[in-house]
């Protein structure tokens, strides 16, 4: 179609191979939209590690459900008061250490992550462990458990559309024997609440 004997030619078939290569890197891979999923699931624990509601409801719809074993959340109205609920919490009980005390810290890692893209919906599992600080700030790993996930992709941003969460160090809460990545777990809420001041981690 071009002779490339004409310089003119070669350069506008350069522009033009130019354009396809914009266009269609304006649609998502398989790979984009996996990173982008793994970067909400940081910013999510991110968020809840340092007690940001905003930034930890903006990881899910604006009908997100998160469900972690004492009842669902709907919304991320009702999703940012409860972490600011916890929030408050945690500030009464550093206020209360005793003086020379390093305030207790907490943290999430996540791992093992499985996506399963469809179209704009995406199906997700993730390992989850917490580990948190002593009074010498050294840490041990006191939960861990692991996620199921229901992905909705919104205005080319991905977003929970529901978070089940599952903590293996409280029985109540714990996953099934079956592999959550061939057979989706029983939703969490469906067991009772655990003994008083056992505290979950999400």
């Amino acid at each position: 179609m071009f002779r490339t004997g004409r310089p003119g030619n070669f350069m506008i078939a350069l522009a033009m191979l130019g354009g396809v290569v914009i266009s269609s890197g304006a649609l998502a891979s398989p790979a984009d939209d996996r990173a982008a999923i793994e970067d909400l699931h940081g910013r999510y624990l991110f968020a809840f590690d340092w007690h940001d509601a905003a930034s930890y409801a903006a990881t899910f719809a604006e009908d997100g459900i998160l469900d972690y074993g004492a009842g669902e959340i709907k919304g991320r109205k009702a999703i940012a008061a409860f972490i600011e609920e916890g929030r408050k919490r945690t500030a009464e009980a550093r206020a209360k250490a005793p003086a020379g005390e390093r305030p207790k810290g907490g943290r999430h890692i996540i791992s093992n992550i499985v996506v399963k893209l469809d179209g704009n919906k995406a199906h997700g599992l993730a390992y989850w462990t917490h580990m948190t600080s002593g009074p010498t700030g050294y840490g041990t790993v006191d939960f861990w458990g692991h996620y199921e996930d229901e992905l909705v992709k919104v205005d080319g941003q991905w977003l929970y559309a529901r978070r089940r969460i599952y903590n293996q160090a409280i029985p109540e809460w714990s996953a099934q024997d079956a592999n959550p990545v061939v057979t989706p777990s029983a939703p969490p809420r469906q067991r009772a609440t655990p003994a008083q001041g056992i505290s979950a981690n999400r």
